[in-house]
């Protein structure tokens, strides 16, 4: 049992929660819970290290390496002020291509971890092919950001584009379409977005002009007059449960 903050390994999660760089570097991220777990083990993914207090653990999760800490090493370890009861590491996820033709979502210049977790995981929950991730969005492997996943980041494709292979998607068949509060364009109940990708921005700065110039038009979510925009996660989720019904 690991009870000292010195041990190699506790450092070693330590900086991957704390630093971005190093979880680049060494090709690593932490993760926390036991839904969190679930999830990584059911998607095969690559789990490197567990660290947990109880040995129970070994009844459901036999296979893994599984290391026993105490709670106040536990709750160090842990990348987020609410320790839950068991902290791994994964290896990072090898991104897939992206189809222009498939029902992607673009998320422009959106900087808070829970919100790009939180839109992670009504994607994969309303059946879109990627998650694009544009103009310094927040990291993918922020752990704020995989906790709001909750789990969704190991099932869903989420990749790193610039404005300029965003350009190249739209050029080789990717109909964008760009919400945005604008009572002239098309409402969004009554757009087709059956074969459409979404491009979402932050609530306070919207879409860039760069990737509004790449979609093929606007639409907005109706809303009741005078009402303060809708939180970015929100409307986007509302997004993609129009596009999937349709």
């Amino acid at each position: 049992m690991i009870t000292s903050r010195s041990n190699a390994a506790v450092k070693h999660v330590k900086k991957l929660g704390n630093e971005r760089e190093y979880r680049t570097a060494v090709g690593e991220f932490v993760c926390d819970g036991l839904r969190c777990l679930r999830e990584a083990v059911t998607c095969k993914s690559a789990i490197t290290a567990v660290f947990a207090t109880s040995d129970k653990l070994d009844e459901e999760f036999s296979q893994l390496p599984i290391t026993l800490v105490t709670q106040e090493i536990l709750e160090y370890m842990s990348p987020l002020k609410s320790a839950q009861d068991v902290v791994f590491t994964c290896k990072l996820k090898a991104e897939r291509t992206v189809s222009p033709t498939a029902r992607n979502v673009v998320l422009d210049g959106i900087q808070d971890p829970g919100n790009v977790g939180t839109i992670i995981r009504s994607a994969a929950a309303f059946g879109v092919d990627s998650v694009l991730l544009v103009n310094a969005c927040a990291d993918l492997y922020n752990p704020k950001t995989v906790r709001a996943t909750m789990g969704a980041i190991f099932r869903q494709n989420v990749v790193a584009v610039t404005v300029d292979e965003l350009q190249y998607l739209t050029e080789s068949g990717m109909t964008l379409f760009g919400a945005a509060l604008d009572d002239e364009a098309p409402r969004l109940d009554r757009a087709d977005l059956a074969n459409a990708s979404i491009a979402i921005g932050s609530e306070g700065a919207g879409l860039s002009r760069e990737v509004l110039s790449l979609c093929k038009t606007k639409v907005f979510i109706p809303m009741e007059p005078d009402t303060e925009s809708l939180n970015a996660a929100i409307a986007a989720s509302i997004i993609m449960w129009e596009a999937y019904r349709d």
